[in-house]
């Protein structure tokens, strides 16, 4: 399906319900709300829905802390934006697979198992940036507020324009976002400079204790439920905390295990262009990008540290 087909199913739409995948990150929730706005002017009733809570550094755009939890049923359709697979929609999984509806699938996860009746998989750099492409499908201006939940998935999901994903296709959908009025200075500020006193002595506590392996090519940080509560920190500080360990000279994947439960670690992976962790998540179950993928591995903290760090090596380029 070409992003004008997707463009012209969703045109027909009276009323949609769009979901958002747990533990919800700037892109999600951008094309989440950018699409409900773009819909919006489509003349669709839309209604955005996550899992959990949205993390109070996103409210600073409007609308953010009002999304709920609870699909609208008498919605004509289902959309899930940004999720490689149903089970990335968490506890919404089951409303979403049983649905007797429509139901549409965008996203940028080269992962993506293509789930849905109508699906547009495109390897971007961001959900967001397949978004601004598909407001000109949708034959739509966008409002400054639309552009802003766009611009913040782009910027969220490239380090601000600075990982390896961003091309000129990047740039140029971030140049028509500016110009339909995103404000890039007060995202960049929200999301990669202010951050709270918990967050940053988390960060300290944390990179203080970076373990390297492999002669320093494998770099593995660990937050543990102990360290969020010594520190008065929530677990969605935590975003953007992988991208140290990889910047240090020599590594060349690097590991984030933040613990979720008991014996269970939700699992980060980058790259830095020598080793596909797209294929070492897969190893668990898990998925994602060549460069950023993602998994959840099960067990004792050191037993999860060990089984990482065969499979990581087992990847490596010589």
């Amino acid at each position: 399906m070409t992003l004008q087909e997707m463009a012209d199913r969703l045109k027909k739409l009276k009323s949609a319900t769009i979901f958002c995948h747990m533990r919800p990150d700037g892109d999600t929730l951008g094309a989440g709300m950018g699409l409900a706005a773009m819909l919006g002017m489509c003349g669709a009733r839309c209604r955005v829905v996550c899992e959990g809570p949205i993390p109070e550094k996103f409210w600073f755009l409007p609308g953010m802390r009002e999304i709920g939890n609870v699909p609208d049923e008498s919605a004509e359709a289902y959309i899930a934006v940004d999720s490689s697979e149903e089970r990335r929609l968490g506890t919404l999984c089951d409303a979403f697979s049983r649905a007797k509806k429509p139901k549409f699938n965008i996203d940028h996860h080269i992962s993506n198992t293509r789930y849905g009746d109508c699906c547009y998989v495109d390897e971007r750099a961001a959900t967001c940036e397949i978004m601004a492409e598909l407001a000109d499908c949708l034959g739509v201006t966008l409002t400054p507020q639309a552009a802003n939940y766009i611009m913040l998935g782009l910027s969220s999901d490239t380090g601000n324009f600075a990982h390896a994903n961003v091309t000129e296709k990047t740039f140029l959908a971030a140049a028509k976002l500016a110009s339909c009025g995103a404000d890039i200075h007060t995202i960049q500020y929200y999301m990669f400079k202010k951050q709270s006193a918990a967050r940053a002595l988390l960060y300290g506590r944390t990179m203080s204790a970076i373990r390297y392996f492999a002669e320093g090519r494998i770099a593995v940080i660990c937050v543990t439920r102990a360290m969020l509560e010594s520190c008065g920190a929530t677990s969605d500080v935590t975003e953007g905390f992988i991208d140290f360990p990889l910047s240090v000279d020599g590594v060349e994947v690097a590991a984030c295990l933040l613990e979720t439960g008991d014996d269970r670690y939700k699992v980060s992976l980058r790259s830095s262009g020598r080793a596909d962790v797209n294929a070492i998540a897969a190893v668990y179950g898990g998925g994602g990008h060549i460069l950023a993928s993602g998994c959840m591995l099960f067990g004792e903290l050191e037993e999860v540290i060990d089984k990482l760090r065969f499979t990581i090596l087992q990847h490596l380029q010589d």
